[in-house]
């Protein structure tokens, strides 16, 4: 069972920057893709960025330039870089491991969820 642990949320200013992490632990494979979400009251679940194992990075458009996904596979941790943070990216943040189907941007390409870590952004 793959458990992951998001971390790094928190209240921060218009303009300001935050990092995310998620601490995966119990692979029985490495193979895994791995995204970051995000969802606010009465939204649906909403996909920022996805990496591969392989290296390769995707991000939905509202989000590329503001916001970094990296991971680092020797401590299987997957993190999340914004910058430029805004009023609207107050949400709920959560990481998520799957075995690289669809177009990683959608919250059923994936099988994991941590339980999420809250991004407050005042202006």
């Amino acid at each position: 069972q793959v458990r992951l642990v998001e971390s790094g949320g928190g209240s921060v200013q218009a303009g300001g920057s935050l990092k995310l992490s998620c601490a995966a632990s119990g692979y029985t494979r490495a193979r895994y893709c791995m995204g970051w979400f995000r969802q606010a009251p009465g939204n649906e679940r909403e996909g920022i960025a996805a990496i591969h194992f392989a290296g390769s990075t995707v991000y939905s458009g509202a989000m590329k330039g503001r916001f970094t996904i990296s991971r680092d596979n020797a401590n299987a941790t997957l993190y999340l870089q914004m910058n430029s943070l805004k009023p609207d990216d107050t949400a709920m943040y959560y990481c998520a491991a799957g075995g690289c189907r669809g177009n990683l941007l959608g919250a059923r390409d994936y099988d994991y969820w941590g339980q999420g870590t809250q991004v407050t952004v005042s202006s």
